[in-house]
């Protein structure tokens, strides 16, 4: 059996939008230590407790953060599943990139003609440099 790890495009989008905020991912951070109630959040941000609700909602939109009601209140977690599967995402896009300059330094390194000295760059003006001797 195969275990499909890969996320959508729209899971992949919610997910960096989720942690684009300073106070979703501090949010994310605390909870992964322990689960802990709505109202124990946001007792700790300058902001509304409608606030911080919203930004659980888009937390758990993401799937980074698991919410379930205790009598009145509401207690969040991390999801570690869905963190794991944002890691991995990482990871690929980090090998990804590490190949690519891996080639890119594979090329350079056969290429005799990449001397600094041999081709200067050009001027970041635009401007002819043959004008030299003034």
């Amino acid at each position: 059996m195969v275990v499909r790890n890969e996320l959508s495009d729209e899971q992949i989008d919610r997910v960096f939008q989720a942690l684009a905020a300073a106070t979703r991912r501090d949010i994310l951070r605390r909870t992964i230590d322990r689960e802990q109630s709505v109202s124990e959040l946001a007792r700790d941000y300058d902001m509304s407790f409608a606030a911080v609700q919203k930004h659980v909602a888009v937390l758990e939109a993401a799937e980074l953060i698991i919410k379930r009601a205790e009598g009145r209140e509401r207690l969040v977690r991390a999801n570690p599943v869905m963190i794991a599967r944002a890691k991995a995402l990482l990871a690929r896009y980090e090998e990804l990139w590490r190949a690519r300059i891996a080639r890119l330094d594979d090329l350079l390194a056969e290429d005799p003609g990449t001397d600094a000295a041999r081709h200067p760059a050009p001027p970041a003006s635009g401007t002819d440099r043959t004008e030299q001797g003034d």
